[in-house]
């Protein structure tokens, strides 16, 4: 009988080992910060590299077999998404309060535009240009090492001023906020 009880227990825990759900290849994240006193959210997902340095950002890599290639969702998954307390001005881009999507032209590798799309609440694949609120040209700049999960900064820089940076693999690009 304690035979029969000691395989049960190791089977019952096996089993809640096994039906344990995996760990998401894209995690969800978020990124928060403040500019001039009102609040900025990027809700994404964070892809990583995953041994694929190199091979992400090339036309044959990974986003460029994605739909609607060049343009890619800024993460994983579902689209990315912006939410602002106040207006703002993201490089020369008025961008009123509230929701909003963002997506990056990957036309040149070297060279992103960042793209602020009105619609929201769509998948990361479902992007309309005739939605876009504006695209930004972005700093493009080569992170000290591989960056191996998607991320996001929002850093206030005082008086109103800021900048948005998104850094995955061997790039980051940044664009200036400013709060109105």
């Amino acid at each position: 009988m304690k035979n029969f009880v000691a395989c049960a227990s190791l089977l019952l825990a096996a089993a809640t080992v096994i039906a344990q759900p995996a760990a998401p290849k894209s995690p969800a994240a978020t990124e928060s910060g403040s500019i001039g006193g009102k609040a900025i959210v990027i809700t994404y997902s964070s892809p990583r590299v995953n041994g694929r340095a190199g091979h992400i950002f090339t036309k044959d890599g990974l986003i460029g077999t994605n739909k609607g290639y060049p343009v890619w969702r800024a993460g994983a998954n579902a689209a990315t998404k912006l939410h602002t307390e106040g207006d703002l001005k993201i490089g020369g881009c008025a961008v009123p309060a509230g929701d909003h999507t963002l997506f990056v032209d990957l036309s040149d590798p070297d060279n992103w535009v960042l793209i602020v799309n009105k619609q929201t609440g769509q998948s990361g694949l479902a992007y309309d240009k005739a939605q876009d609120l504006c695209r930004v040209p972005m700093t493009m700049a080569k992170p000290p090492a591989t960056v191996e999960n998607l991320k996001y900064t929002v850093t206030d820089r005082g008086n109103g001023k800021g900048l948005l940076t998104l850094a995955w693999e061997n790039y980051s690009a940044s664009v200036p906020i400013t709060q109105h």
